[in-house]
């Protein structure tokens, strides 16, 4: 029997970051979730905000986990995951209103990375905004030690991933549409992007 998934890390970070999407994700509207995880996040913030429809995916082997998650939401503003590999050319999603990721930047490869950004402009609205949390570098350099450590230890593990810098990300999302909304700092470290579909 297949246990329910749980990360700590989630459980840690899930007011912070529902304290600024509360800000950023206040209209009505269809969220995109991208790399979904446990599902812990997915089914915190669609209990918290019960103004949005909360649509998480994840890579196929994640997906029973985070319905075990949702079978005991207790609500029916989370779906059920759809399988989404980031890498796929054209997205099966479409007029979002927002999208929302955590800690996938650095574990991904940069293509994908690349591949992800495309995929979320093809995906939103105009109008509509990414949020994307985790660690980021600025200038090049680490915000702090412990990240420096992290990246390092992400890098032993798979070469392709990393902390990305944030003039790297700027680019990108100007490539695919995009432009900064706004620049939370988050507590550990970590920061928010929120980034507008234009």
């Amino acid at each position: 029997m297949l246990n329910k998934p749980y990360a700590e890390s989630c459980e840690q970070n899930k007011q912070p970051i529902l304290d600024v999407l509360k800000t950023v994700f206040t209209e009505s509207g269809k969220v995109l979730e991208i790399g979904s995880g446990t599902g812990q996040h997915g089914v915190f913030f669609s209990q918290q905000m019960p103004h949005l429809e909360w649509y998480p995916t994840d890579i196929e082997e994640a997906l029973p986990g985070i319905r075990l998650w949702i079978n005991e939401a207790g609500h029916n503003r989370i779906k059920m995951p759809s399988v989404l590999d980031v890498s796929i050319e054209i997205w099966p999603f479409r007029n979002m209103d927002y999208a929302f990721t955590a800690n996938t930047t650095h574990i991904v490869s940069w293509p994908d990375v690349k591949s992800m950004f495309r995929g979320v402009s093809q995906s939103l609205k105009t109008g509509g905004i990414f949020c994307q949390y985790g660690p980021f570098n600025y200038h090049g350099q680490y915000t702090s030690p412990s990240n420096q450590s992290f990246d390092q230890w992400l890098k032993n593990r798979d070469p392709s991933s990393g902390i990305r810098n944030f003039e790297d990300l700027v680019l990108l999302a100007k490539e695919n549409n995009m432009i900064l909304y706004t620049d939370y700092e988050m507590p550990a470290n970590n920061h928010i992007l929120a980034w507008q579909r234009i």
